[in-house]
């Protein structure tokens, strides 16, 4: 790990005006970023801590149902949180299905939307990475690519981008808060992360020294509370990443889809909106041929990079699983297994 300063603002402003240095980087729980500083594949010479900074770890409700999370809310505090549970099950199973327990007590908010890609030749200095070094080339396309993506990639990169809490927030609409030099400015979540084109470098909309300083869920989104699923597929049950998930939101009245929300994960360098089988659902029963037909439009433009056509074909098939268990309605408590295909029993309640 190289040598860097260590600056300790207090508040927002002094943060920015520090960060606006060069070779700057901010430091929340560190989960991520310290260990890519350990392999060298991060080295800035400044970390901004945030930690400390006031009113960046409060979740607060608004008048009209929706809700503002701060950047330094912690995975499990808002998971765990019995209102929040309630009103968005889907991101607090998303949630609960990332990492492990004493990571998800540590990691926030903030951090998991900036979570860089978990390729491997992202992570190996030795390796050519477009994203690392720009212009390097990228090993992935002719190594081992597997589980990269089939969306959304470019000759440039086929990286995915590795977040569960950001594919249901994607589904909802959710926005991010940022505060920089420029001021302060809102982005929606689902324009936040950047797909590679010629820039797979650019992974985020962030302007040079750009905090995140909160994220909301509109109250919109709480319409979807009845009949909302997060699924994620991994190469084993915990502590993993997935191979590819979704989120299913419905709003069922009189038998009949009025809304409906999907996005995949794992599949591209964001998280992937569907937007085309969003409105093929609507106004349709909520039955497995609507179901499949919607998968379909989901995955229409999916083709392999590499040795990974199958997940094509089990992104489909996830979707459509997370649709049922969508229609099939959220469950009371929350899954013993939260977000994986094999939880069949629930587990205990979290939202009392």
């Amino acid at each position: 790990m190289n040598r860097f300063d260590f600056i300790a603002p207090h508040n927002i402003s002094e943060a920015v005006a520090a960060a606006a240095e060069p070779g700057s980087a901010y430091l929340a729980a560190g989960t991520n970023l310290l260990d890519l500083m350990k392999i060298g594949v991060s080295r800035p010479v400044r970390l901004i801590d945030i930690t400390r900074l006031p009113g960046l770890d409060r979740i607060e409700w608004q008048p009209d149902g929706g809700v503002r999370i701060g950047a330094m809310v912690r995975n499990s505090d808002l998971a765990y949180d019995p209102r929040f549970a309630r009103t968005f099950p889907a991101v607090a199973e998303a949630l609960l299905s990332g990492a492990s327990a004493q990571l998800r007590n540590a990691a926030t908010i903030g951090g998991n939307l900036m979570q860089r890609t978990r390729c491997a030749y992202f992570q190996d200095t030795a390796s050519a990475c477009n994203r690392r070094v720009p212009g390097s080339g990228c090993d992935a396309l002719h190594g081992e690519n597997r589980l990269h993506a089939v969306v959304g990639w470019s000759e440039h990169c086929i990286a995915t981008h590795p977040s569960d809490f950001c594919v249901p927030l994607a589904a909802l609409d959710a926005v991010v808060e940022l505060e920089g030099p420029q001021g302060k400015r809102e982005i929606p979540l689902e324009d936040f992360h950047r797909l590679p084109g010629e820039t797979p470098e650019q992974e985020t909309a962030l302007a040079p020294a750009e905090l995140i300083v909160a994220l909301r869920l509109p109250a919109e989104a709480a319409r979807f509370a009845a009949n909302a699923r997060y699924l994620k597929l991994r190469e084993r049950t915990s502590y993993a990443f997935a191979v590819v998930s979704a989120a299913a939101a419905l709003e069922i009245n009189d038998g009949v889809i009025s809304h409906a929300r999907l996005a995949l994960g794992a599949i591209a360098a964001k998280p992937w909106r569907a937007r085309e089988a969003e409105a093929s659902l609507a106004g349709a029963e909520p039955t497995l041929e609507a179901f499949t037909r919607a998968a379909g439009f989901a995955l229409a433009d999916a083709r392999p990079s590499g040795d990974n056509a199958f997940k094509i074909e089990l992104a489909r098939r996830i979707a459509v699983r997370a649709l049922i268990l969508a229609a099939e309605g959220t469950p009371e408590v929350m899954p013993a297994l939260p977000a994986s295909p094999f939880s069949t029993t629930p587990g205990a309640s979290h939202v009392a």
